[in-house]
């Protein structure tokens, strides 16, 4: 998986505790495998978009390969996607990579 720098990995174990429960801001799930090309590119955006955006929103990271239940359960079909929860429910899904502008204002509502 393509670690995106600040950027924390969570797993089919733990992703009630760290997405699912976190109540305080919404969370960026970005679901990514080694072999996805678009997700090296999309790497250092949300890298950027984690140290700016620290205090309005949480990132993180879950290779699909690895914990695939996630994936299965909110029914993710390429990678990169990457899903906002807010309260512990999805409220957007973004396919594909994207600029940090483009990607920041698709974000503009859930922020």
């Amino acid at each position: 998986m393509m670690k995106a720098a600040g950027v924390a990995e969570v797993t089919d174990a733990d992703f009630a505790g760290e997405v699912l429960a976190e109540a305080e801001r919404p969370v960026l799930v970005e679901f990514t495998a080694d072999w996805c090309g678009p997700c090296r590119q999309l790497a250092p955006v949300l890298s950027e978009l984690a140290r700016e955006e620290a205090a309005r929103l949480k990132i993180v990271q879950l290779d699909i390969d690895r914990s695939p239940q996630a994936a299965i359960t909110y029914r993710v079909l390429s990678a990169p996607t990457m899903i906002v929860f807010r309260n512990g429910e999805p409220v957007l899904q973004l396919v594909g990579a994207r600029a940090k502008r483009k990607l920041l204002a698709d974000l503009a509502d859930v922020l």
